[in-house]
């Protein structure tokens, strides 16, 4: 497995690629990687012919009060971790290689990213399609892959890759869930004993929610009432939405219809952000 910290080298290696006619798929992950990620780079080794990671803790990911050092960062395993699942490049530029001394352009999608996370975090997603833009001119991946617990991220770059002729096809895998059900998350090493068996709620809520829709309940209405009655039986999740929109555009649905809807939520656990949705 080859390492790549350069931006010049990273488009020279993936040029050399297509022109020998090979399928590329890129991974992109912040690093620190844990078993969702895994999942994805072990899908996209089924898929293409060559595998990228990138591991790039992105600064126009954060926001004004999140403070980037204290992303976890784990590199050495990463790499292991990749070489394990049988990547073939791990791209790992510096942020000054991203984005030089006076980096000036961003791009900016503006319908699929309004609903869900876009409110409480306004700048988030221009960092998400901002690197993703940078990312698809370099590598010209074929195949893109995102776990289905970042679903809108998944849905914002899939717009903003038809928008402006991007030519990759993004790719959802299913969320890997821990044994007691909490989704395999960057932050979950974080948590104290008590702080997990709080966060197990939003698990609990999807399982309930998506039982009722399996039953036959349509109404999104009666559908959050009960995932926001589960949360709220516990004292440390601090609720920022309960939402059921559409799996393609995020937009908000007004029937629970299987397969195209889901339902997604996000929640303080005390300090720690978590999302998680399910497929209805």
């Amino acid at each position: 497995m080859q390492k790549i910290e350069s931006v010049a080298e990273m488009r020279s290696v993936a040029a050399q690629f297509k022109s020998q006619g090979k399928t590329l798929a890129l991974v992109p992950t912040m690093g620190a990687l844990h078993a969702g990620q895994e999942a994805l780079i072990r899908a996209a080794v089924q898929r293409a012919d060559i595998v990228i990671v990138a591991i790039f803790v992105n600064p126009l990911q954060f926001g004004p009060n999140e403070v980037i050092a204290n992303y976890p960062r784990s590199f050495a395993e990463d790499l292991q971790l990749c070489a394990a699942c049988g990547a073939h490049l791990v791209f790992a530029p510096s942020v000054e290689e991203m984005y030089p001394r006076g980096y000036s352009t961003y791009v900016t999608e503006d319908q699929t990213s309004r609903a869900l996370c876009g409110p409480s975090r306004p700048t988030h997603f221009r960092g998400v399609t901002t690197m993703m833009a940078n990312f698809l001119n370099l590598i010209r991946p074929d195949f893109a892959f995102y776990g289905q617990k970042t679903a809108q991220r998944a849905a914002v770059v899939r717009k903003m890759a038809r928008d402006l002729h991007g030519g990759v096809e993004v790719v959802v895998v299913p969320t890997v869930r821990e044994v007691d059900g909490l989704a395999a998350g960057v932050r979950n090493r974080e948590f104290t004993p008590s702080q997990r068996q709080e966060a197990l709620a939003l698990s609990k809520a999807l399982r309930k929610v998506k039982e009722m829709s399996d039953h036959g309940v349509r109404n999104p209405d009666r559908l959050i009432a009960e995932a926001t009655h589960i949360l709220s039986q516990h004292r440390r999740v601090r609720i920022i939405y309960i939402l059921i929109v559409d799996t393609l555009t995020m937009e908000t649905a007004r029937e629970a219809i299987p397969d195209r809807t889901m339902l997604a939520i996000a929640a303080w656990i005390d300090e720690i952000r978590l999302i998680d949705n399910v497929v209805l």
